[in-house]
């Protein structure tokens, strides 16, 4: 029997789950907007407590490795690691995006859809503008296309989009549905990030021993931090 808690920050929603042997037992979670500093530590202490575990009688934590927003994935890795290193746990390292494509798989007689051997799963995280953090995973949830950045167009995935159905899904997916105009594309509305959806994908790489080094693991940022610039200078006023 193994206890492994999940932190997911990577987008505007705060997420803890607790599970055992990859079944879900409890979730806390917030869609309030950035208050992760204030909210996630609050989350884990508030559910190992009320199903009366102490933090080190987990086996493991698995957090959420990016991409994403930036500071959400700081706080989350900054408390995942400071678990792991106060109570001698091994971390485990979740994609967001591979967990909204399981969400997606687990989910799929809810929201009605009929995947093939045809389709490809297109979760996105939305980044500025028009552009994306997205990856393509086949029905098994097997990575197709790596984790990229995409600035979107009308032509984006065009070529795929001939011979394939895509299903995209996630909060970066409904500012794309105008742009793709595509018989074979399809937008899917509920999907969004959830440390609940993390448990199946962290189970499975707690048994097979996939935890990342703790001493240099860092957020998969995917590109580098740009800070905006103020509007006015306050030493000039």
């Amino acid at each position: 029997m193994a206890y492994i808690l999940h932190l997911e920050s990577s987008t505007s929603i705060c997420s803890v789950a607790l599970a055992k042997d990859g079944q879900l037992v409890d979730l806390q979670e917030s869609s309030e907007g950035q208050n992760h500093a204030r909210l996630l530590s609050v989350f884990a202490g508030e559910l190992l407590s009320r199903n009366g575990l102490r933090a080190e009688q987990l086996d493991a934590i698995a957090v959420s490795e990016g991409p994403g927003s930036y500071t959400g994935l700081r706080i989350g890795v900054s408390l995942a690691k400071g678990l792991c290193y106060v109570n001698e746990l091994p971390l485990i390292a979740v994609s967001p995006l591979q967990a909204m494509a399981d969400q997606l798989l687990q989910r799929r007689e809810e929201l009605k859809l009929t995947l093939t051997d045809n389709s490809l799963l297109v979760p996105m995280i939305d980044a500025r503008r028009m552009e994306v953090y997205t990856a393509s995973y086949d029905c098994q949830n097997r990575e197709i296309s790596p984790v990229a950045a995409e600035i979107i167009d009308h032509n984006s995935f065009a070529a795929v989009l001939k011979d394939k159905q895509l299903f995209f899904f996630g909060n970066g997916a409904a500012k794309c549905s105008p742009v793709i105009d595509s018989p074979n594309a399809h937008f899917v509305e509920g999907i969004h990030t959830s440390a609940q959806f993390m448990c199946r994908l962290a189970w499975k790489a707690y048994q097979n021993k996939q935890f990342v080094d703790l001493a240099y693991f860092e957020p998969f940022y995917l590109k580098d931090f740009i800070a905006g610039k103020p509007r006015k200078n306050i030493l000039t006023s």
